[in-house]
């Protein structure tokens, strides 16, 4: 007999064609990388590019991939306007992450939102069509004026796992990425994620969906934040308060939003060439 070899067998290529994913700034891309004034890049164009790459690598072609996400949408609107939109498009992968802003406002119900997003979810998967389904972030470092909402969060969680479950969808565990429990994933505003975050998310998502990571060490451990004198912690969070949460203040009172007059960034699902979406800067 001859001696016994390793056999190197290749990662399964992703076998959807065609994704669109669906949010708010989450998965439009803020903080990431910027593409452009006003535009970033983010976890949800990244998985695109992973996907799009594994499939060309196994001679098929590219990922089509559209992105109609914007900063500041309400689940409502996401779900209502958003969701329809990507189906026009005739998808076979749709991501939908959303809730965020419900709950930075008095009236945001989890079990509401929770029921609305188990309505479209088992209309979109009767269609055949996959669904990528997100859980919020855990809030507990993000200061007192998002740890309020940690309860909520959680509570539309377990939502989203039985919605999962009941109708066999994926789920990227956000709230379960611990290394977003890190001050450096988190970009100045403390409400959106770094370009450290985003790529986390990224792998995270792969792996949702059943795919190898492209990092092996996606979910190690994460080198601890330096310790800050009070001092220098009290300055950060007074610049914070005047920088981020004064204006944000301000365009609730008016009933405004960043994302009020913006459209999706990726409206019509595209192929993604090799190395369109960079990778790290």
């Amino acid at each position: 007999m001859g001696e016994v070899t390793d056999i190197f067998f290749a990662p399964r290529p992703p076998g959807w064609q065609r994704y669109v994913a669906t949010g708010d700034s989450f998965t439009e891309g803020l903080s990431d990388a910027p593409v452009q004034p006003g535009e970033f890049r983010g976890w949800a164009d990244l998985l695109a590019q992973s996907l799009s790459d594994r499939r060309r690598q196994a001679r098929l072609p590219a990922l089509e991939y559209g992105n109609l996400a914007i900063r500041g949408r309400l689940l409502a609107p996401i779900l209502d306007e958003q969701v329809p939109a990507a189906l026009e498009l005739e998808p076979d992968l749709i991501s939908i992450a959303g809730a965020g802003n419900d709950f930075l406002r008095p009236g945001g119900d989890p079990d509401r939102l929770g029921a609305h997003l188990d309505r479209v979810v088992r209309s979109v998967r009767r269609r055949g069509i996959d669904v990528l389904l997100a859980t919020g972030m855990d809030t507990r470092l993000a200061g007192p004026l998002l740890t309020v909402m940690r309860p909520k969060v959680a509570i539309y969680n377990a939502h989203v796992w039985s919605i999962a479950r009941n109708y066999g969808a994926y789920v990227l565990d956000v709230w379960g990425l611990k290394a977003l429990q890190h001050r450096r994933m988190w970009a100045e505003d403390r409400v959106h994620m770094s370009t450290q975050g985003h790529q986390r998310v990224r792998q995270a998502a792969l792996v949702a969906l059943g795919l190898e990571p492209d990092d092996a060490d996606w979910a190690g451990t994460v080198q601890a934040d330096p310790k800050q004198p009070r001092s220098v912690r009290l300055r950060e969070d007074v610049s914070w308060l005047k920088r981020d949460v004064y204006p944000w203040a301000t365009r609730r009172l008016r009933r405004r939003s960043t994302g009020d007059v913006r459209v999706p960034k990726r409206p019509d699902a595209e192929p993604v060439d090799s190395g369109e979406i960079p990778d790290r800067d």
